[in-house]
């Protein structure tokens, strides 16, 4: 899916910028040109206006001025990184996670954010599955990595407000297990960390945040009622790639439960050399 971030022209051609720093151009386009772009430029002006919406409900306290410049960060549901949404305006972090807070997840994040590095949190909002039909949906990635622990080269992602059923945490990894025993500060391992966040936040976008298809494991593929994953993961490199980067999810049984077997997962990820092998509880 393509996120854009402007749409320009040069003599007779479109450029459209994405957000994720990719350009398409169209060319050849005729006489009818002119009135392509316009229509384009109205379809791209909506989305915009639809996204400052949307944060409008959810943050009425924030100027409208700081909420279309993070809207336009967060199109399509992009999660954005704390230091990047602060640098607009730092109220709005502070609302933000005052609304994570006052979810179920609130003591899941706090627990992250503890073990994180903070100020590379992303979160995100979106509009649930079935577009206006459902509620806003929440989600977060927080990377952990700290080199002198044993535990981490992880990003955990969570969501909230979209699924029913059982809920979980899912983890991926930053680095090649191998790799990241080798990195001995935070510096070393940060730009690796932004790099699995943006390709995180673009595969999620890509495959309209569906979870199922991420964790179903090889042997399960090759069952009937699987057989639409097996084709999605052939045809779509972005599955493919948050499937070969996936470490393992901890379910939400207990609070307790749930921290013990994060902590088991952050060291399963560091002990084990293989990058192969998910963790299982």
């Amino acid at each position: 899916m393509l996120i854009l971030l402007n749409i320009s022209k040069k003599d007779y051609e479109i450029i459209l910028n994405t957000d994720f720093g990719e350009k398409i151009f169209l060319r050849k386009i005729g006489t009818e040109f002119e009135p392509f772009l316009k229509t384009l430029s109205e379809i791209f002006s909506d989305l915009q206006n639809k996204s400052v919406f949307h944060l409008k409900k959810l943050f009425p306290e924030i100027d409208s001025i700081s909420l279309r410049k993070i809207a336009n960060l967060m199109k399509e549901g992009k999660a954005v990184k704390r230091v990047d949404i602060e640098a607009i305006n730092k109220r709005i972090w502070f609302e933000i996670e005052k609304k994570i807070l006052s979810t179920e997840l609130s003591e899941s994040y706090k627990f992250l954010k503890e073990i994180a590095r903070q100020e590379k949190i992303s979160i995100g909002f979106k509009r649930g599955l079935m577009g206006d039909l459902t509620g806003e949906y929440i989600w977060f990635l927080i990377p952990i990595y700290k080199p002198s622990e044993k535990y981490g080269n992880a990003i955990a992602m969570e969501a909230t407000g979209e699924e029913s059923g059982g809920k979980a945490t899912y983890f991926f990894r930053i680095v090649s297990r191998k790799d990241y025993l080798i990195y001995k500060s935070f510096e070393e391992i940060d730009k690796e960390a932004d790099n699995v966040i943006k390709k995180i936040n673009q595969c999620m976008i890509d495959i309209n945040f569906r979870r199922e298809p991420i964790y179903i494991p090889d042997n399960k593929l090759k069952e009937s009622s699987y057989i639409k994953y097996k084709i999605a993961i052939r045809k779509i490199p972005s599955l493919r790639l948050l499937r070969n980067l996936y470490i393992g999810r901890v379910m939400h049984i207990s609070q307790e439960q749930w921290k013990k077997d994060v902590m088991d997962l952050l060291r399963f990820n560091v002990e084990t050399l293989d990058d192969s092998i998910k963790w299982k509880k």
